[in-house]
């Protein structure tokens, strides 16, 4: 741990530390964009920097977790509603409380290695501040009182929850006692198959304690990280697998990605458009007995924007054969 006396400077860079982030600009797209341009700037950049992808690795991981962030805030209608009404001069409206920051000891920290900017962690992040437990608040005296707790966000990757992973995280904050800027840095495990909002709690890492007390806990809430191609709900994973209209109506056979490896897919004849296929066991881990989530492939048919004379003959011939009307209600 790294200690120093803050100064002027220190406390002005503190407070100035959240850098504003122009999300449209690392999207790419223009401020009154559809939440259907954002999804399809969002997932063309992250296949594009996808770090399983990527040659460089190291730059790859720091803007995926970019184009994540910025993803976070602009499809999510609230998140990006805030956001626009910041705008330009966001460093000359009412500051925010920071999550953490206790208003009676002017309390302010910083995270590194949590995949989330300093500007999220002060606008956008969405867990509880901490305070004095209550049990230990009314017990403690006023020379011995446990420190409070911290939360913050941790963005993971879905490889990630697949495997489990251990990150460095680095955390600068002011000890309330001395006024000094302590400096930490530790390690975080990610345990396989954590889910979305799931704490992770890291013993000790808290605000220090007064006298001898014991300092608080650091819980990071965790949030998945958004993928091109899949999506989670618990330790289940889910896939949009698009067919072509004779694959629904005949019925086939396809080899479809998981994050462990491929499974092949039995599409049966009539499949229609939303129908959700099943293989168990591929999704995330539940437990320490091996028991895993499930994998579900989300059917998507797609139309072809152009046609051949040849196969715009063909839909015309299927067009005079065929007595299907979707208009018409199905018999029961």
């Amino acid at each position: 741990m790294l200690m120093r006396s803050p100064s002027v400077m220190d406390h002005a860079k503190t407070a100035m530390s959240a850098e504003f982030k122009d999300y449209y600009e690392t999207l790419g797209v223009a401020r009154d964009a559809s939440t259907a341009d954002i999804k399809k700037a969002f997932r063309k950049l992250a296949r594009k920097h996808h770090p399983d992808i990527a040659k460089d690795k190291k730059n790859a991981e720091e803007k995926f977790k970019e184009i994540n962030e910025a993803n976070e805030v602009l499809s999510d209608p609230e998140k990006r509603k805030k956001y626009d009404e910041l705008g330009a001069d966001w460093q000359h409206g009412p500051p925010p409380r920071r999550r953490g920051a206790s208003a009676a000891a002017g309390q302010d920290f910083n995270f590194e290695g949590t995949g989330f900017s300093d500007f999220f962690e002060q606008y956008f992040s969405g867990g509880s501040r901490f305070g004095f437990p209550e049990a230990a608040g009314r017990a403690a005296t006023a020379r011995e009182r446990r420190g409070n707790d911290i939360e913050g966000d941790i963005l993971v990757t879905l490889e990630e929850v697949m495997h489990g992973d251990v990150r460095p995280i680095s955390l600068q904050i002011t000890n309330p006692r001395t006024g000094q800027i302590e400096e930490r840095s530790f390690q975080v495990r990610i345990p396989p198959g954590v889910t979305e909002g799931k704490r992770i709690r890291v013993p000790g890492q808290g605000q220090p304690g007064s006298g001898a007390a014991a300092a608080g806990d650091l819980y990071l809430h965790v949030r998945h990280a958004a993928h091109p191609d899949f999506h989670t709900e618990g330790t289940d994973l889910y896939y949009d697998l698009g067919l072509a209209p004779w694959e629904a109506v005949l019925g086939t056979e396809i080899s479809v990605p998981t994050l462990d490896g491929t499974v092949k897919l039995r599409i049966p004849a009539g499949s229609e458009n939303g129908q959700l296929l099943r293989v168990r066991g591929r999704g995330f881990p539940k437990s320490k007995t091996g028991d895993r989530g499930d994998f579900y492939a989300s059917l998507t048919v797609h139309l072809p924007k152009k046609s051949t004379p040849e196969e715009l003959e063909l839909w015309q011939q299927l067009r005079k054969v065929s007595p299907f009307n979707p208009r018409t209600p199905s018999p029961p």
